[in-house]
């Protein structure tokens, strides 16, 4: 059974703190074809469109369409924020 991906509230929150909703955005966690390299994750804000699967938390919107779903099957989207960089 395919479960669709999770979010943690701490993404959903730097969503907040940059406003993503507010510019009518959503997060859009993608995956591409990265030819040798394999499989590469897309993230970028970008409005929400028909097919894609919103997950909703605290105002804000992550969105995945549907050709990326299976590869994203019970995964987590999480924020963090180290001394290397801060990143989803």
């Amino acid at each position: 059974m395919q479960l669709p991906p999770t979010v943690t509230p701490r993404a959903f929150e730097r969503l907040a703190e940059i406003g993503a909703a507010d510019q009518g955005h959503a997060l859009r966690v993608a995956v591409e074809g990265g030819g040798c390299s394999g499989f590469q994750y897309e993230i970028a804000l970008d409005a929400p469109k028909d097919d894609d699967l919103v997950l909703e938390g605290s105002g804000q919107k992550v969105v995945v369409d549907a050709i990326s779903l299976p590869f994203l099957s019970n995964a987590v989207i999480d924020f963090s924020e180290e001394l290397i960089g801060a990143r989803f």
